[in-house]
């Protein structure tokens, strides 16, 4: 007798192919292989230890039960002063939710806004994740292409061009996964202005929102008009700033009605973040300038490694690489090679053991992403095994 067939759902999500490459470059390591592993968008720093101790803190008081659903008071309360210290009006510990994972949030945010049939604009390049999610709540994903010479940005115009009477959401990340692409002020106003006229939902994604370099600032869509602000979903975390990928906190602020009905979703499929691991969240508001410290100190190492990848990468004949402003991530060209980013991605891995991500995961063919998330000693040995992958293929 055969068994019942999977769920529409499982058959259409695809993997993480990021999670996947560094699945493969950890299990060749544990191989015994020398892989100069550029494919995980993970800190390899530790948290910081006052955010550990309050954690350990928390455990040692018995913080180890059931937390409110949305966040755990005094967390909310910390997340909404912050978000209004920065230009956010109106915003309480009843437009915060607090959730396992900044993916998570971004998930949640899609569930509580997007119904059968309704289209959701991406641009791509784009995060893995945010097509899944969208295809798991019965929306329809659209893409819109930007390319390295546009700085991975798009326009007003092609924003405009892909709205319809079925558009509900426009998700905007900036700075990029996986371009590192950060969007000027000027540029979000023309973008915000044209989805508040339609009357579609904002996804802003601003989990690398404190990692920017070149003077370059970043700024929220919920900022710009009391308008925007409503219909604005913004979602961040600690992963990314603090290198705490592992404790799965992310947050959202919005408006009450989509806080609340964010907090109903969660309530039925995770009940709450860890507790114990909010509290460690909740020393990074508690202790600013330990926090300012641990940040400037990532923030300074990785500025470095960017330069130092991008001017390597860039000295490799055929390749071509657009200069980051933010996250921790390159997206070199590589289409002089006339090689899939597949092929090129499988054969780097397979003959010279550098792991790098393939465009095509992100939406966009012709391309790799490398993070630089990793040490001098790696990018300096990642870039002479590219170099000398790339001389083989112009032969």
């Amino acid at each position: 007798m055969s068994t019942p067939s999977l769920s529409s759902w499982a058959r259409q999500v695809s993997p993480s192919p990021t999670l996947a490459v560094d699945a493969k470059a950890k299990a060749l390591k544990a191989a015994g292989k020398d892989v100069c592993g550029f494919g995980a968008g993970e800190p390899d720093f530790d948290t910081p230890q006052f955010v550990k101790d309050a954690c350990a803190k928390a455990l040692q008081a018995g913080q180890t039960k059931y937390a409110p659903t949305p966040g755990i008071p005094a967390l909310r309360k910390a997340i909404a002063e912050d978000y209004v210290r920065r230009g956010f009006v109106g915003m309480a510990e009843g437009n915060v939710v607090v959730s396992p994972g900044g993916k998570m949030s971004c998930y949640l945010a899609i569930l509580a806004t997007i119904s059968h049939g309704d289209e959701v604009i991406i641009p791509a390049p784009f995060w893995v994740s945010y097509p899944e999610m969208v295809k798991l709540a019965g929306g329809v994903p659209k893409f819109i292409q930007a390319e390295d010479t546009t700085g991975f940005k798009i326009t007003p115009a092609q924003l405009k061009a892909a709205l319809t009477p079925r558009t509900r959401m426009v998700v905007l990340n900036s700075p990029s996964n996986p371009t590192g692409a950060v969007y000027t002020r000027a540029e979000l106003t023309e973008l915000v202005a044209l989805c508040v006229q339609a009357n579609v939902w904002i996804l802003s994604d601003e989990i690398y929102e404190n990692l920017v370099y070149d003077g370059q600032t970043t700024c929220s869509p919920a900022t710009f008009s009391p308008e925007a602000a409503a219909l604005t979903i913004t979602v961040s975390g600690y992963a990314k700033s603090y290198s705490m990928t592992g404790w799965r906190l992310g947050t959202l602020i919005a408006s009450t009605p989509v806080a609340a009905a964010v907090a109903d979703l969660q309530s039925q499929i995770s009940s709450n973040a860890t507790t114990f691991a909010q509290f460690g969240a909740l020393a990074v508001h508690q202790h600013p300038d330990q926090a300012k410290a641990a940040l400037a100190e990532m923030a300074v190492a990785f500025d470095r490694r960017r330069l130092n990848l991008w001017k390597g990468l860039n000295a490799i004949p055929g390749l071509t690489c657009y200069r980051s402003q933010g996250a921790f991530y390159l997206f070199p060209n590589i289409r002089a090679f006339g090689l899939s980013s597949q092929e090129f991605s499988a054969r780097l891995l397979e003959e010279e053991l550098v792991a790098v991500v393939p465009g095509s995961a992100f939406g966009s063919e012709g391309y790799i992403r490398l993070s630089y998330a990793t040490s001098d000693e790696i990018i300096a040995k990642g870039l002479e095994r590219l170099a000398r992958f790339c001389a083989k293929l112009k032969r």
